[in-house]
């Protein structure tokens, strides 16, 4: 049995257009776990993340000065980042032993993310500074985005949402799975 969709008054002019709903997003929004100012101790989720356990944190690996997360407001699935536990904004103040570990995390996430999720390709970087897009950017971290053929359909061209095939702790469980040993 087939229905007409539900209409809703006061919604704006009726048109041809279904509607998906994402309320979800509405916290990133809104700006949930943002931190309140640039400090470490000001709520940054990148500093409070390796205290959690792997699953509860979505760490796939812990370095000595860096580790590897999901993305909790993906891109695409699969989206993860690579950080320092150390609270610094600017890649230029990082060390010669993040600045290399930083490099070999994101080498990693790449052929774990190959292996689990066959990815084509990747958007890898980072934004310095809330001009140039950094959600935390008291913060430092390299977004590893993968990507395959065909990916950008019109979900997000067009009803600015993403769609997300698999739940974020199942992504992390396959990943960290897939993440090489040496």
């Amino acid at each position: 049995m087939t229905s007409e969709p539900e209409q809703q008054l006061g919604v704006g002019t009726q048109d041809a257009f279904q509607r998906l709903w994402t309320p979800h997003r509405m916290a990133y929004i809104q700006g949930e776990n943002k931190p309140t100012g640039p400090g470490a101790d000001d709520g940054c989720p990148f500093c409070s993340i390796p205290a959690k356990s792997d699953e509860d944190g979505l760490i796939l690996q812990r370095g000595e000065t860096v580790y590897a997360v999901l993305n909790l407001y993906p891109y695409t699935g699969g989206h993860l980042m690579t950080v320092p536990y150390r609270h610094v904004a600017d890649y230029t103040d990082l060390t010669a032993e993040e600045t290399a570990e930083l490099a070999e995390l994101t080498k990693q996430a790449m052929t774990a993310l190959r292996k689990a999720s066959g990815a084509h390709g990747f958007n890898i970087g980072m934004n310095q500074g809330t001009v140039a897009g950094a959600g935390i950017a008291a913060h430092l971290h390299q977004h590893v985005v993968p990507r395959w053929g065909g990916d950008t359909n019109f979900m997000p061209v067009v009803g600015h949402t993403k769609v997300l095939p698999q739940l974020l702790a199942d992504t992390r469980k396959m990943l960290a799975e897939a993440w090489p040993t040496e």
